[in-house]
């Protein structure tokens, strides 16, 4: 995943409600109750771990029983040391205190409980790729030093691969075409940082691969269900034992019941929220629909530019909501005037918000009637509200409109298949289309002439728009 680009809007849930759902993960609320539960006889080692000796005491305390209950209890003890709900106070003696953050789970703000969720998250996801017990012991040397180059582990390379493999999570669970709150099945996401993407059919050395990335995605997730940001439907154990020859066998072939034993994830609301947090922090544009609400119009218009046609409306509501309809149509119309590359496509979102007022903002459409840049889309709004006395455009206008609409099309969608319909339609029914399109003057001109001779499937008609575009540009001075 590049961070060249911004990845598209996701819809957060309120942060109060996510602060909820913080406080209620097993991992925070185990080492909240360990914090509250510390005292002056406390005592931890060097590393701040908790004594062996009050383990069984800290699971107690935690209602933990059974073979797991002092390792379970000693990751929520970490959790709280690294999170700052618990500090050492003597390193010598061993003692601690409550920390400073302990208070912020109860009396600080919705951020503030984040921020010590996205704390204990970290801890979490550092263990996840670290490898598992028996592996550290069995790479034990005589001396107690773990040898690293036996277990065949590289711990930033582990780190990237679980890294890439929930941002392509992330992705997924953002984008409009993705599976949106449906499970996504491990092996899917497993092939998706292994088999490269211009492989048609998987060789057996990379279909083995994601076998191994399969195992690996099953036990990091268990540990990141406690955190709260997976949902994980495990692999099931039955599979455990041929799971090699298995795993080939699952990702064609099988119906759904049938994958889902594989193991099936997907992103908490409060899952979404972390990995945000995390990709803003690594540089990556990650916005959220919302982000823009209190910003100007200018702000809006280009910001859903890139936005797909949904999130592009919800941010647009959140907008408009707090303005008065014929203040927010009068910010929009003049953010969208403009001859730069990106204002034809301004234009476009602002039609679109425009849409979605009332007819209080009658009076802002009118003020730009003989606009040259606004006129047309104001005659549009005007015309589809059944407005009276709206002056026909005149064929100069609508000519530039038309040049204005293709170029915001062509910057939103690119060579699409709805761009190449409306492409053939103009040119269908405009006979002398090209003859006067060439002359219109708009800085796009010559490169929407270019695109209608790439798109359009009768080459003669191509021809005849390729000759516009060099007419167009020509006239241009390019």
């Amino acid at each position: 995943m590049s961070d060249s680009s911004p990845l598209p809007p996701v819809r957060l849930h309120p942060e109060a409600e996510l602060a909820r759902d913080a406080l209620s993960t097993p991992l925070l609320s185990r080492a909240a109750r360990l914090a509250r539960w510390a005292g002056p006889d406390t005592r931890v080692d060097a590393g701040g771990g908790l004594v062996d000796e009050q383990l069984p005491a800290a699971a107690e305390v935690l209602g933990l029983s059974g073979d797991d209950a002092a390792a379970y209890a000693s990751e929520a003890w970490r959790v709280a040391v690294d999170t700052g709900l618990v500090e050492v106070v003597d390193e010598e003696a061993g003692t601690v205190a409550a920390g400073a953050d302990l208070a912020l789970l109860t009396g600080g703000s919705p951020q503030d409980v984040l921020g010590v969720w996205l704390g204990a998250l970290e801890t979490v996801l550092a263990d996840a790729s670290v490898p598992d017990l028996d592996d550290l012991v069995d790479a034990m040397d005589a001396g107690g030093e773990v040898d690293l180059s036996s277990l065949d582990w590289d711990p930033e390379a582990e780190a990237a691969f679980l890294d890439g493999v929930l941002g392509n999570l992330y992705l997924l669970t953002v984008s409009e075409d993705g599976p949106g709150d449906s499970l996504v099945p491990l092996p899917a996401l497993a092939a998706s940082v292994i088999v490269p993407s211009d492989m048609g059919e998987p060789t057996n050395d990379v279909l083995e691969q994601v076998s191994d990335a399969m195992m690996r995605l099953d036990d990091q997730f268990r540990l990141l269900e406690p955190a709260g940001l997976v949902e994980y439907q495990p692999v099931d154990e039955a599979l455990m034992a041929d799971i090699d020859g298995a795993a080939e066998e699952a990702p064609a072939g099988v119906d759904d019941t049938d994958v889902s034993r594989y193991g099936m994830v997907r992103l908490t609301p409060l899952g979404l929220y972390g990995l945000r947090s995390r990709l803003l922090e690594a540089g990556f544009e990650a916005p959220a629909v919302g982000d823009l609400a209190d910003k100007g119009a200018d702000a809006l218009l280009d910001g859903t530019a890139t936005f797909p046609q949904v999130a592009a409306q919800a941010e647009t509501e959140l907008w408009l909501a707090r303005r008065e309809p014929l203040a927010a149509a009068r910010e929009l119309l003049a953010a969208a005037r403009g001859l730069d590359a990106g204002a034809p496509l301004r234009r476009l979102r602002c039609q679109q918000a425009l849409s979605l007022v009332g007819a209080e903002a009658e009076p802002a459409l009118r003020e730009v009637l003989d606009d040259a840049e606004l006129g047309g889309l104001a005659r549009v709004w005007l015309t589809e509200r059944g407005a009276a006395d709206v002056p026909a455009p005149s064929q100069e206008l609508v000519f530039w409109l038309t040049v204005d609409t293709l170029a915001a099309q062509l910057a939103a969608e690119g060579n699409s298949d709805e761009l190449r319909a409306l492409v053939e339609g103009l040119a269908a029914q405009h006979s002398g289309f090209f003859a006067a399109a060439w002359r219109v003057d708009h800085p796009a001109t010559a490169d929407v002439l270019e695109a209608m001779g790439r798109l359009h499937p009768d080459k003669k008609v191509a021809k005849e728009a390729r000759k516009a575009a060099f007419k167009a540009r020509s006239q241009q001075g390019g």
